[in-house]
């Protein structure tokens, strides 16, 4: 589940209840199920218009996700970064930035190489992982960086 770059929300499932919810691309505190308040999931799509309100402004954690759809190696990162939404909802958003698409936010944050991942605590990075490395090597900087915070 992606939430889109236009900022409207989409749908989801909760995981534990399995019933429908809608996730905003930006709020005041976490997505949670609006059946059994689980917390859900939270993945969006930002672009330079909204990237300061869908991530800098986020109320917890965010892990950028710098990529381009013709790279292999952002492809191969990907659903790793996607499972980490899930396996640390409610304590991390994953915000993911098409760097053809937000050549700002790709310069801004000096993404040489992609892809580049980001953990932002308000606003600013405390961690920063570039190049495609290995789940259990990912899963393991994004915990530490959580961890410190």
């Amino acid at each position: 589940m992606v939430v889109s770059a236009s900022g409207a929300s989409v749908e989801t499932r909760c995981p534990v209840c399995d019933k429908k919810n809608r996730v905003p691309a930006a709020a005041s505190g976490i997505p949670r199920c609006g059946h059994c308040h689980a917390a859900l999931a939270w993945i969006v799509e930002a672009d330079d218009a909204n990237f300061d309100l869908v991530a800098v402004k986020s109320s917890i954690p965010v892990l950028v996700d710098l990529w381009a759809p013709w790279c292999g190696p952002c492809r191969m990162v990907s659903p790793t970064v996607e499972q980490m939404a899930t396996q640390f909802a409610g304590r991390l958003k994953v915000v993911k930035v098409n760097v053809d698409e937000a050549p700002a936010t790709a310069r801004r944050y000096e993404a040489m190489s992609i892809p580049t991942l980001l953990v932002l605590k308000g606003g600013k990075t405390v961690e920063r992982i570039v190049g495609a490395l290995p789940a259990v090597q990912l899963r393991t900087k994004v915990s530490a960086a959580l961890e410190g915070l």
